[in-house]
């Protein structure tokens, strides 16, 4: 059983940065794979970017690659998704995610998930 909650979503503009945290409380969090997914008005939730148990193996959407950065501290049961260069495609709501590792596959799919937080709104203008 894991609880999880977002914060540090906001307003900024196109080019501007954001951290994203994810705190979680309930099982130990190094057992859980960790993801950060997305939903923008009108369209499906998107993967954004997850962390194996260690933190040594990332992945990232396409379209964040290279902008966003996940990490994680498992001593203070937190991930991060760091957002520089953002643009307005960006925005949306923001979800974090767990999964027990012994029962993750990629983590690139929102059904893989068992646990998620409330969100927290990205708005991203020009």
């Amino acid at each position: 059983q894991v609880q999880l909650v977002e914060s540090g979503g906001g307003s900024v503009q196109a080019g501007g940065s954001l951290r994203l945290s994810c705190a979680a409380s309930g099982s130990t969090f190094s057992n859980y794979l960790m993801g950060w997914f997305r939903q923008a008005p009108g369209k499906e939730r998107e993967f954004v970017a997850r962390i194996n148990w260690s933190g040594a193996g990332t992945y990232y959407a396409e379209s964040v690659e290279g902008r966003f950065t996940i990490s994680r501290d498992n001593a203070k049961s937190i991930v991060y998704l760091q957002m520089n260069s953002l643009k307005e495609e960006d925005t949306a709501v923001y979800y974090c995610a767990a999964v027990p590792a012994a029962r993750g596959r990629l983590g690139l799919r929102s059904y893989e998930y068992a646990y998620w937080g409330q969100g927290t709104q990205v708005t991203v203008s020009s």
